[in-house]
């Protein structure tokens, strides 16, 4: 995962301080609204993509009546803990450090990480190859400490609050790579005129230590009904063929990464 359109109005208004645990009846859920093709802002001011229609899918199968807050995603957990919104839908990866601050549902998609270049460029994806070049990345992101952690003796890394500006960066010269989920960067950025001169390369990165075992649904720690009955709806959705038809409405493969339950 995976940005940011303005919204601040509808944020405005949905920031309501909310006191006590979450109740299932009346859920906020906290988007970033700025990683496509899983959250955006449409022309019309409205929220689209995979996380939003699977928020909607699975309020529906709670019977909640949700608000969608939209969110930076410097502050995403932050906000989530000072209690802006009760659920977070904005494709965070569920990993070991964030289990410290939040509890997570199941996950509800899992897809690989991976690196772009400028078409032809050549580059191989190892300390040699990588040595002296530019990459970017959304701060604070598993995209982010993967390659801090395992190649940042190797290259310059440059840090964007959003996804969007690193794609920009990289069409004005200034990366060498960028590195993003890459359903994300396929369609957000490769898919689009704007990438149209760059292509991925190397292999895969799905190391669970790095990345997680997938994106999941976040919710306070103290919220444990709550929790449980978004993975009720979660594993409804899966089996009931909802989910089959968000994911076929957005992409041609599976992604939730194996099988679907039955």
């Amino acid at each position: 995962m995976m940005r940011k359109l303005t919204t601040a109005l509808l944020a405005a208004t949905a920031l309501a301080f909310v006191a006590g645990p979450a109740t299932a009846d009346k859920v906020k859920v906290g988007i970033e609204a700025a990683y496509p093709p899983f959250s955006a802002v449409s022309a019309d001011g409205t929220f689209v993509g995979f996380d939003i229609d699977i928020a909607n899918a699975l309020c529906e199968e709670m019977g909640a009546e949700c608000t969608m807050v939209q969110q930076d995603w410097d502050g995403i957990i932050p906000a989530l803990l000072a209690r802006k919104y009760d659920a977070m839908i904005a494709s965070m990866s569920i990993t070991e450090e964030r289990k410290k601050k939040v509890a997570f549902t199941n996950k509800y998609y899992n897809t690989p990480a991976k690196f772009a270049q400028k078409r032809g460029a050549g580059i191989s994806i190892d300390a040699d190859g990588l040595s002296g070049k530019t990459v970017g990345v959304q701060r604070a992101t598993t995209h982010d400490n993967f390659i801090t952690e395992v190649f940042g003796e190797n290259v310059e890394i440059k840090r964007y609050t959003t996804q969007d500006e690193a794609y920009l960066d990289a069409v004005a010269g200034r990366l060498d790579l960028l590195l993003a989920d890459s359903v994300a960067m396929a369609d957000g950025f490769l898919a689009t005129d704007q990438g149209k001169d760059w292509e991925f390369v190397g292999p895969d990165f799905t190391d669970p230590k790095y990345f997680g075992v997938g994106a999941g649904i976040a919710v306070r720690k103290d919220d444990a009904d709550l929790l449980a009955k978004l993975n009720e709806a979660l594993d409804a959705i899966l089996r009931n063929g909802v989910y089959k038809a968000i994911n076929d409405k957005y992409f041609d493969f599976n992604v939730y990464g194996e099988p679907l339950p039955q």
